[in-house]
């Protein structure tokens, strides 16, 4: 159970992960492949609809397309076709369009690639300025009061698609300062970055924030402040010590936003990856959607290869050697303004769904469409005149108890695949930047489309966050050295995952799983919003943001009040447990 780094052990450990690699690469491909027979729809069908929205081919037509696309010979002849000719840079040809596919998905990549290192800068600034305070309080010895991450929160919980509605309008069209539409300069970047960057930055810098008082915390620190060290050399080296926890969090954070950010690539009219993978999935293009999915797989591998490289040269010395110290969080004393906090959002959660509850979420008036709120409808109207608090009261449970049911799912899964590093690095990496879209067209092909095939949808991709987590948080807490001790003194693997292994990772990897619930709503909104998930007329919270997106310039009343009810769920449930975590002393 002790941690190693022989010749032997490292070299298994690459071959592990290669394997794992290859293997879910295949996986995937295979998996792709299958998407035209599997979703029960003519594959002829819907490619002759995409070229030509022809709804009523005939049958001459139909049997044209086949024998052009040889779609009688099955899957895996496709596949075989197309295997054969990447090694000679060929992908084939677009089924719908008939232009070559490498050409295509480069272009793609590269305007993808281009929007993920300009959300990056802002997930970094974003981040920058949620630690600020620890970071300045922490490096001075100042640091007495625990942090209930509020802020975080509620920025981390901002559904993309609608903050990038937001300031396309505002920032695009109104005032004019970026273009609300198009690539076509460095300026086309600037508002979807923010739209990107700043809900990952912050959940990023949230979990950060939270582990920075156990670097403070260590001897190094205290001795350092004691010698008289600038401030400034103490936060870098609580920032060296903290970062390699949360690097592995990039890949299905950041880099995952390549293929992820299909909602903002739409509303910016943006070629990426995300947007191209999912046009072609609709449109069962499979050269297209194979290229451009195997472009997100190699992707996925080679941040994943990078990001491990930048954590060892972070850790050094001591991860190698198995002396790396634990990091353990100080008892800091909980803000007496936290309980209210917390008591206020309850209660304001509690009303909203109580009053909501005794009204009717279905009953459709077109004389009241888009009524601002008032003292018969306080959260106003739909486009088709139903009451908004009605369907935010009803749609609460089942948006709560699916979304806690995924998170909870992929939160174990991960645990569980993130304990067996060696075999889970490869999936991990292959999953991290797969879209959520895509595994739900996939699990509709199967299932057929319900909100239980989306969450398992989501629970295909959702788990790879926390178990990229639980490997880089057990990989250093099996370097510390009270780990070899406990060995030494005979300790079994039970007592080291149960005594040291598991309470290391279990309270991060909670604060990232609360983190992460709002992102787990809107993931199943937007299947929803696809026809993928939950089917109207259910009123769920993800379903009233899609569905009310394109009122928000005119009625931005519509999408208020579940976007607020979202960030007051987030909130509720980072308070809590900072709550929790102050008894748990």
């Amino acid at each position: 159970m002790s941690h190693t780094h022989t010749p032997a052990a490292v070299r298994s450990s690459r071959w592990t992960a290669a394997a794992g690699r290859v293997l879910a690469g295949t996986a995937l491909l295979g998996a792709v492949a299958l998407l035209p027979w599997l979703s029960g729809a003519d594959p002829a069908r819907t490619v002759l609809r995409a070229r030509s929205a022809d709804q009523n081919p005939t049958p001459a037509e139909l049997a044209a397309v086949r024998d052009q696309l040889g779609l009688d010979e099955g899957p895996w002849v496709h596949l075989a076709h197309w295997l054969g000719g990447l090694p000679h840079g060929e992908a084939g040809v677009s089924w719908v369009s008939g232009e070559p596919v490498v050409p295509q998905v480069g272009t793609a990549l590269s305007v993808s690639l281009t929007l993920m290192l300009g959300a990056f800068a802002v997930t970094v600034l974003v981040a920058a300025l949620v630690v600020a305070r620890t970071v300045f309080l922490g490096s001075r010895r100042r640091l007495r009061q625990d942090r209930a991450g509020t802020t975080a929160a509620v920025l981390a919980s901002l559904p993309k698609f609608l903050l990038a509605s937001v300031l396309a309008t505002v920032c695009g069209v109104w005032w004019g300062w970026f273009p609300s539409s198009g690539w076509e300069g460095p300026q086309s970047m600037v508002l979807p970055s923010l739209a990107l960057g700043i809900p990952s930055g912050a959940m990023l810098g949230g979990m950060l924030d939270q582990a920075l008082p156990a670097a403070f915390h260590e001897p190094w620190a205290r001795t350092a402040y004691a010698v008289g060290l600038p401030s400034g050399h103490i936060g870098r080296g609580a920032l060296r010590r903290t970062l390699p926890g949360l690097l592995p969090q990039l890949l299905p954070t950041v880099v995952a936003l390549v293929g992820g950010a299909v909602a903002v690539e739409k509303i910016f009219n943006i070629p990426g990856l995300g947007r191209l993978a999912l046009d072609s999935a609709v449109a069962q293009d499979l050269p297209v959607l194979q290229t451009a999915t195997l472009a997100l797989v190699l992707l996925g591998v080679a941040a994943g290869i990078l990001i491990r490289a930048l954590r060892h040269a972070l850790l050094g010395r001591p991860l190698r050697d198995g002396a790396l110290p634990a990091l353990h969080r100080p008892a800091l004393t909980v803000p007496r303004t936290l309980r209210w906090v917390t008591a206020a959002c309850a209660l304001l959660l509690l009303t909203l769904v109580t009053a909501g509850l005794l009204r009717d979420p279905l009953q459709v008036d077109t004389a009241a469409r888009l009524l601002s709120p008032s003292g018969e409808h306080p959260l106003g109207t739909d486009a088709l005149g139903r009451d908004l608090l009605a369907r935010l009261g009803h749609g609460a449970l089942r948006t709560a108890w699916v979304a806690l049911v995924v998170t909870a799912v992929s939160a174990l899964t991960g645990l569980l695949l993130g304990m067996a590093p060696r075999a889970s690095a490869g999936p991990t990496e292959v999953v991290s930047t797969l879209p959520a879209v895509l595994a739900g067209l996939l699990i509709a092909g199967v299932t057929g489309p319900s909100v239980w095939g989306a969450a398992c949808a989501v629970c295909l991709v959702g788990w790879s966050p926390y178990a990229a987590q639980t490997a880089a948080l057990l990989e250093q807490e099996r370097a510390s050295g009270h780990i070899a001790a406990s060995v030494a003194l005979g300790a079994g693997r039970l007592h080291l995952l149960r005594r040291h292994l598991l309470p290391s990772v279990i309270p991060a990897l909670l604060r990232n799983a609360l983190l992460r619930l709002p992102t787990t709503v809107l993931v199943l909104a937007s299947l929803g919003f696809l026809g993928l998930g939950e089917q109207p007329p259910t009123p769920e919270w993800g379903r009233l943001l899609s569905e009310n997106q394109p009122y928000a310039e005119l009625a931005p009343w519509t999408v208020l009040g579940p976007a607020a009810a979202l960030v007051v769920l987030s909130v509720l449930a980072v308070t809590g447990s900072v709550l929790g975590r102050g008894k748990g002393r």
